[in-house]
This record gives C-alpha cells, structure tokens and sequence, in this order.
C-alpha cells in the first residue's frame, strides 16, 4: 500500500476569538476534505470563511507536493490564540473602559496517498515495433 503523507497550512491573525472559531472548526474536525468543504459551505458563521480558505491551502499544498486530492483527510485542525489587540473605549464622566480585540491562529494538517506516478512511455515503443513487424509481414 501507498505511503501516507501530512501537508500543513496555517492561518495567522484571523480577527475572530478563538472561541467562535473552535466551535465551527470542531465541526469538520477528522473528515475528509471534500465533506469539510461542503459543511463549511453551508455552516451560517462567519468564522467557517477561514476555516475554509485554511483547508483548501492545505488541500493546494498537498497536491503540490503530489498527494492524490481524492484521499486526502484533517487529521489535525486546532484553533489557538492568537495577538490581542488592547484598545480602549470612551465612558461617561471622562473615563476610558479597557477592551481586548482578539484574534486566533488556525492550523490544518491533511494526510493522504501519493499519486501514482506515471511510467515512461515504453509501450509506445512497442507499438511502433509491432507496425514495423505488421509492416515486413506485408511485403
């Protein structure tokens, strides 16, 4: 049987809480990549856009690197923290009320099988013999 490959993709500083975030990616968590695409097509969050731009790199990575795009599947998708931007909001009396603008980093992980690689083109040689055999016997 083939070998099976892991291809990373990260998305960094996405300008959602990590929160929201883990809620839509524990969704298609271990699924295949075909299935993930289609639940995130439909998921009504806005979260599930990164998510998807984040796997579908992945998916571009790994046919880079010469995976089959059938077989591939999440093996790993975590959300973690990410910067914390610290802005402050205008209150009454002159006073300034701290906020926390946060942002999370996305990492997706896709195995799957090599493509089978293509043997040179030896049986067109042969071909060509068998014309040139089908060629002598007519004469």
């Amino acid at each position: 049987m083939a070998e099976s490959t892991t291809v990373r993709a990260y998305a960094k500083g996405v300008d959602l809480a990590p929160r929201k975030v883990s809620i839509v990616a524990s969704l298609v968590r271990n699924r295949t990549v075909a299935d993930a695409l289609v639940i995130l097509d439909h998921v009504p969050r806005r979260s599930a856009l990164p998510i998807k731009k984040a796997i579908q790199s992945a998916t571009a990575n790994a046919t880079e690197a010469g995976l089959d795009s059938k077989t591939l599947k999440i093996t790993k998708l975590s959300v973690t923290v990410g910067k914390r931007l610290k802005r402050f909001k205008p209150h009454m009396r002159g006073m300034a009320l701290p906020f926390q603008k946060k942002s999370s980093n996305i990492l997706v992980e896709v195995s799957g099988v090599e493509k089978p690689k293509k043997k040179p083109a030896a049986p067109a040689k042969k071909a060509e013999t068998a014309e040139k055999a089908d060629k002598k016997e007519s004469k």
